[in-house]
């Protein structure tokens, strides 16, 4: 067998970290810093790199921001008495939304990449080394010493529908604007980025203003009523907003009833500057934007052994669909309920047996033979 040049040797480093420095590449090869930077030229020329940041044209990830803990599920036996004692079942798994969103695109065969923030415990050596296995990116994480990760705690009722959940997040704080500024190569390379509104809401302010200079597509995930609070007013450079009715009507300051409401809330949020909106409404389905107006979407028939993580799989659903290169918010939404589906069946949070091949059944009316194929903007420089 023919030993790689160094050249190709510089070039698989570079593929398996691409935020290598020249400095390192140098050490491992036994090269000259000039001699790193004369091969990286010729990769550059060569295009199989895509300039500074050493982009490969075929690996930009979808990066997820948020939050990343552990979940602690317990489930009543019996029908729950309050004021009592109840017996229940505990289950602990890995959670919240980012990372929940990051392993079902990882699970769907999308490059994808986490910043979140954990604490110096089991908990968080554990996520970790969970995400990574699942073939998540987590380089870009802040490690936090003295602190906990993070955990949510729901309590679930005998028939698996969520009556409450306790969340300890507070160490999401610490992904501020100054920690964003650390991790913008990470950021700059994304073919997507999707934030939780766990983060403090300067930092999503950041983020907006990097999508409005139009860098790289950002799209919004609420994670409860309280969280809207962190959602800034001018949302323009936002591609998609994801909420629930719940989320919506907090965020309006009033009740959603009819198809008018719904009419008029989504036009709201746009007029703050999002380009679209999709409005979960659990087993009703959901209700979108449009190019005249809104629509809606039944939620097809599922069998609930546990809601958490549902809502997750959807955001992920629609995030793989607008990272395949179509901006159809119906297939987007068609293939979010589908997932949603599937999890709402499982005890696990993400579904053990999710495949691309999945979603990939949903027929896109783009890629019917004939059709043209749409620029995708998200693979570009």
């Amino acid at each position: 067998m023919t030993e790689l040049s160094k050249k190709d040797q510089l070039y698989e480093l570079i593929r398996a970290n691409p935020f290598i420095s020249q400095q390192d590449l140098a050490s491992v090869l036994g090269l000259s810093r000039s001699a790193v930077a004369g091969y990286i030229a010729g990769l550059i020329r060569d295009r199989r790199l895509l300039g500074r940041a050493y982009v490969l044209p075929d690996n930009r990830p979808i990066v997820c921001l948020g939050a990343a803990n552990l979940d602690r599920k317990l489930r009543s036996i019996a029908t729950l008495k309050m004021g009592t004692s109840n017996p229940a079942r505990q289950d602990e798994s890995f959670g919240g939304v980012a990372r929940n969103i990051a392993e079902n695109l990882a699970r769907l065969s999308a490059p994808v990449a986490l910043i979140t923030a954990i604490g110096d415990d089991s908990s968080g050596k554990a996520l970790l080394a969970h995400a990574e296995a699942a073939g998540i990116d987590t380089r870009a994480t802040l490690h936090m010493t003295g602190v906990c990760s993070g955990t949510y705690t729901a309590v679930l009722d005998d028939h698996g529908e969520m009556l409450l959940a306790l969340a300890d997040m507070a160490l999401y704080d610490a992904l501020t604007p100054a920690f964003l500024e650390t991790r913008q190569p990470q950021r700059a390379v994304g073919a997507l980025i999707v934030a939780d509104l766990n983060l403090p809401r300067e930092t999503l302010r950041t983020l907006l203003d990097d999508a409005a200079r139009g860098s790289v597509p950002l799209v919004l995930v609420a994670v409860s009523q309280p969280k809207m609070a962190h959602l800034p007013d001018d949302l323009r450079g936002l591609r998609l907003l994801i909420l629930n009715q719940g989320e919506l009507e907090t965020r309006i300051g009033s009740a959603l009833k009819t198809d008018a409401d719904f009419l008029a809330a989504c036009r709201a949020i746009q007029a703050q500057g999002a380009q679209d909106v999709i409005v979960t409404r659990g087993a009703t389905g959901v209700v979108y934007t449009t190019a005249s107006g809104i629509a809606q979407l039944d939620a097809p028939p599922a069998r609930i052994v546990d809601v958490t993580g549902a809502g997750d799989a959807f955001a992920a659903a629609v995030c793989w669909s607008l990272f395949q290169g179509s901006d159809d918010m119906t297939l987007a939404c068609r293939r979010g309920l589908q997932l949603s589906a599937m999890t709402l069946a499982c005890e696990e949070t993400v579904c053990p047996y999710l495949t691309a091949e999945v979603l990939a059944e949903i027929p896109n009316p783009d890629a019917l033979p004939g059709a043209q194929q749409p620029f995708n903007a998200l693979y570009q420089d």
